[in-house]
């Protein structure tokens, strides 16, 4: 009997801690979905090693090697495969085919990095039912693209916050930015794939960075307090990053400049090109009708024609004269 209640006590204490296992990101169950994994830094990726953690133990799924390539357990091969890991070297992201129920609950990535050594991001399967965004922004941030953003939450409350807590929400999943003791003065989260800049301290504990905003950082933002005391208030907020319509004209005058240069230069050669194949033309052209007026010229003036030896050596002409008698005439 004793041993029987300490089993429970047991199970219930693991069943408490697992109930508080922290999350990095949290993914709504779909037939096809994928558990992002994708390391912020550029260190060298050794090995990859994805589990499912169960109530007993880790379960490995997939390992990647650079050099030696990929390896899927049995239980998952045909229903799991990496997504970007050939094209992008730092991410993990997994993808599921066919999941279904069975698929719900905690997944660990974990990597092994030189020189930072091991990184893990821990991710939560829930069901459709558990996963509740049904929120209303109370505040619009519009932002251009290359900005950077700070987004801060209103503390109105008067008790003392214990814990603040930054998160993005997306239809499919949400992320931890930062979470943030204000007792301890230590932050937890930092596994966001993007670049968050936030102090964990009473006086800047309620607002973080967004360095150079993109488009993919729209969406809601929303921060939790938490008070020692027991109390919780939430705050959500919108971020709309826009198009620089000034930068994209700005880009397609320059590209259209270009190509009517790169086009006048080509109409310029082939110009030149042509006039001087025409004078060179008209240049043979006159050469040739030279030549002929030479010869007809020569023609005209030597109408006999005398043919000399090649060598330009003369030859002697004889003539015979008669010869004519000078005696004188007799007289009668």
């Amino acid at each position: 009997m004793d041993y029987f209640t300490l089993f429970l006590a047991l199970f219930h204490a693991y069943k408490a801690l697992c109930a508080e296992m922290l999350w990095d990101t949290m993914v709504r169950l779909a037939e096809n979905m994928t558990l992002e994994c994708v390391y912020p830094f550029m260190d060298n990726l050794t090995q990859v090693e994805w589990f499912k953690v169960n109530a007993t133990q880790k379960e490995s799924i997939a390992i990647f090697h650079p050099s030696y390539g990929i390896s899927i357990r049995e239980p998952y091969d045909g229903r799991v495969h990496f997504l970007n890991s050939t094209m992008t070297p730092n991410d993990m992201t997994l993808s599921f085919l066919n999941a279904s129920d069975a698929d719900v609950g905690f997944y660990s990535c974990f990597l092994h990095t030189f020189p930072r050594g091991t990184w893990e991001k821990v991710i939560q399967v829930v069901s459709s039912d558990s996963f509740d965004i049904a929120v209303s922004p109370s505040n619009h941030v519009v932002s251009k693209t290359g900005e950077n953003i700070t987004l801060t939450c209103p503390l109105q409350t008067k008790w003392p916050v214990q814990e603040v807590r930054w998160e993005k929400i997306q239809p499919h999943q949400i992320d931890l930015l930062t979470n943030c003791s204000l007792s301890q003065g230590r932050s937890y989260g930092l596994k966001y794939r993007r670049q968050i800049e936030s102090n964990c301290s009473e006086e800047v504990g309620t607002s973080i960075g967004l360095p150079l905003v993109t488009a993919t950082d729209s969406g809601l933002y929303r921060c939790l307090f938490r008070a020692s005391t027991g109390e919780n208030e939430t705050f959500v907020m919108r971020l709309t990053v826009t198009q620089d319509k000034m930068d994209y004209q700005y880009i397609f005058f320059v590209a259209a400049g270009t190509v009517l240069l790169w086009l006048f230069v080509v109409l310029i050669t082939m110009v030149i090109s042509y006039n001087r194949r025409r004078r060179k033309r008209k240049r043979v052209l006159f050469e040739a009708s030279g030549d002929t007026q030479n010869k007809a010229t020569n023609n005209y003036r030597n109408p006999i024609s005398t043919n000399e030896p090649p060598d330009g050596t003369t030859e002697d002409v004889y003539v015979n004269y008669p010869t004519f008698s000078h005696r004188p005439k007799t007289r009668i």
